[in-house]
């Protein structure tokens, strides 16, 4: 494996010396866009606003850095016209002492490596330049000959254009290792730390942390050369078609390996290429796929980002990939997390262009619309609720003044309640509160959430309804139960893995002494997988020892978790939640806070 990617530096003669600069220091104004997606006319105007370059399209940044996290391509028109600009633009950049660093995203992988799900027709017409009619032809009577012979010949040529529609030949010409955008982008680098910042498409996973910039720019780009010198190998050798999809080139490959018409260096290449889809390269835990920094909360997420950022000597990151519910450059977990893709490509995001600018220690934004003096937003708190233009707090108003347009029965106290404000429609549990307690669960489990930054616990208020006082918890309209996920085999992709969301769940549950979670507790929306949790009726009892359910799972307590509840002390419990908890409620719920800091140091 190795030879094979020395053979391709061979042969294609790369610059190694570009390929070896990850960090970089003392520079002074730093630009970063992401996730461009075609979307040429948008970056133009973005990078315009952002001085970077001129009404005439030339480098006009002096030294700043211009950083784009990945993904030119797919989906949008002009990918290629893109690809030139910025091609341009790494030659001018210099000449005034700046610099222009194009990271590799998820989708230039993709284009490099044949997985096309995502490349649209005009993108492939874009190539038709290098695609001749004669060229055209032959791969057509070969597609044509896998057909039966009787197969009507205009339904097998329209089947053809479906499959390689005009241009697509170019395009797979131009992305191979040795062609004129696939020598380009395999030159680039998947991280760069610039400053303190370390900018990367997808995230921060536990592999940057385990590798470091070596292992992100040295081991996976030898993962992906070698695959690239390997599909060559197998496509010249008429093996496999440029019309083979990627995700059948395992089976056709194995197939033909099984009949023994491969020589020693096919069966090399051939078992290359199968073994590829396990890469990090194209796994959700790898560093262009990874969605944990985007989603998981910071007390799941917030350990092992610092483990990571303080292997590549950064204190933060900005990364793309995840497209921002605000559509404006957002900041999480304390602002370690800078995210920038803010769906430039409006007709399938719904965003507009915007840039994050770091000068010093000062973060700013500027729009394609030329806003200027915008900062980055906090990401907003959102359990379970779909809409981009309502966030937790602005839910909280809604379940607090909206109509109440419909109470339903439903089983014990509760009652099913849809509340509607303006355009908005929400539902809602109505739990009725006894008259001479002001003990409010659900009320308690919901502000002690938020005041942890857990983000499980759904919007909950206190309400009275038809002259009785109670509280009102959002439900998500399509949320699932953990009973339902199990039985459908569903959520193994989630973005924030499980695993991760269920420890936070037992930390949170011996916190507050739940003894109740069960599967019907435990709610997903099936769009993220987000863990919802509910049902907190029997939590916040005098006992200071953990529920019985976790007698035999093993509670972890990190570095985030252990802060979290450091910032718990006595008389902040008792601002918040005095009101919803009586003494000794809060004497037991301090007494298991201590004990849960006690045991984080073990």
């Amino acid at each position: 494996m190795p030879l094979l990617a020395w053979l391709f530096f061979f042969c294609v003669s790369l610059p190694s010396a570009q390929a070896d600069e990850w960090r970089f220091t003392d520079v002074d104004r730093i630009v970063a866009v992401s996730d461009i997606h075609g979307a040429y006319d948008a970056l133009v105007t973005t990078l315009q606003e952002s001085n970077v370059i001129d009404r005439s399209l030339a480098w006009s940044g002096g030294k700043t850095h211009l950083v784009i996290t990945g993904d030119l391509l797919d989906r949008g028109p002009d990918s290629r016209r893109t690809m030139d600009l910025i091609m341009r633009l790494e030659h001018e950049a210099p000449r005034a002492g700046g610099r222009v660093h194009q990271l590799l995203g998820n989708h230039e992988v993709m284009n490099l490596i044949g997985d096309l799900r995502y490349v649209s027709d005009e993108e492939y017409a874009a190539f038709l330049d290098g695609e001749s009619v004669d060229e055209r032809e032959l791969w057509y009577q070969r597609f044509r000959a896998g057909k039966p012979a009787d197969a009507d010949d205009q339904t097998v040529r329209s089947a053809f254009d479906e499959k390689a529609p005009p241009g697509f030949f170019g395009h797979r010409r131009a992305f191979r290792i040795n062609g004129f955008y696939g020598k380009w982008l395999l030159q680039k680098p998947l991280m760069v730390v610039i400053n303190d910042t370390a900018f990367v498409h997808g995230g921060v996973p536990p592999y940057v942390a385990e590798y470091g910039l070596a292992g992100v720019n040295g081991t996976l780009k030898e993962d992906l050369l070698n695959f690239m010198a390997a599909l060559s190998t197998v496509e010249d050798a008429g093996i496999l078609s440029p019309t083979d999809r990627f995700r059948d080139q395992p089976a056709i490959l194995a197939k033909k390996m099984e009949a023994g018409q491969f020589d020693d260096v096919l069966v090399t290449a051939a078992q290359i290429v199968i073994d590829h889809r396990n890469s990090p390269l194209n796994t959700p835990d790898g560093p262009l796929w990874y969605r944990g920094s985007s989603v998981c909360s910071g007390l799941i997420e917030g350990d092992a980002l610092d483990t990571a950022l303080s292997r590549v000597g950064a204190t933060r990151a900005a990364i793309g990939h995840t497209t921002t519910v605000t559509r404006r450059v957002q900041q999480r977990i304390n602002g370690r997390i800078l995210e920038i893709n803010t769906g430039i490509l409006e007709p399938v995001y719904g965003g507009r262009g915007y840039a994050l600018v770091i000068e010093g220690n000062a973060l700013s934004v500027i729009s394609e619309l030329g806003e200027t003096g915008l900062s980055p937003v906090v990401a907003p708190r959102r359990v379970g609720y779909e809409s981009r233009t309502i966030d937790d707090d602005a839910l909280a108003d809604i379940l607090t003044s909206g109509a109440v347009t419909n109470v339903g029965q439903d089983d014990g106290a509760w009652r099913f309640v849809q509340v509607e404000s303006g355009n908005e429609t929400v539902l809602a549990y109505f739990n009725a509160l006894p008259k001479d307690t002001t003990f409010a669960p659900e009320l308690a489990a919901y502000r002690l959430d938020r005041m942890l930054g857990q983000d499980m616990v759904p919007v909950t208020v206190r309400r009275e309804i038809a002259g009785v006082q109670g509280t009102l918890q959002f439900v998500p309209a399509a949320a699932l139960s953990e009973r339902d996920r199990v039985a459908d085999g569903m959520g193994g992709g989630a973005a924030c893995s499980l695993d991760k969301q269920w420890r936070a769940m037992h930390v949170f549950d011996a916190l507050i002494h739940n003894p109740a979670r069960s599967p019907l507790s435990m709610l997903y929306s099936p769009d993220d997988w987000q863990l919802i949790l509910v049902d907190h009726e029997q939590s916040f009892n005098t006992r200071k020892d953990w529920p019985a359910y976790l007698a035999n799972v093993d509670v972890t307590i990190g570095d985030q978790w252990r802060t979290a509840l450091l910032e718990l002390d006595d008389e902040r419990l008792r601002k918040k939640l005095g009101d919803v908890l009586d003494r000794r409620r809060l004497r037991a719920l301090a007494r298991r806070r201590d004990a849960l800091i006690e045991h984080s140091g073990r």
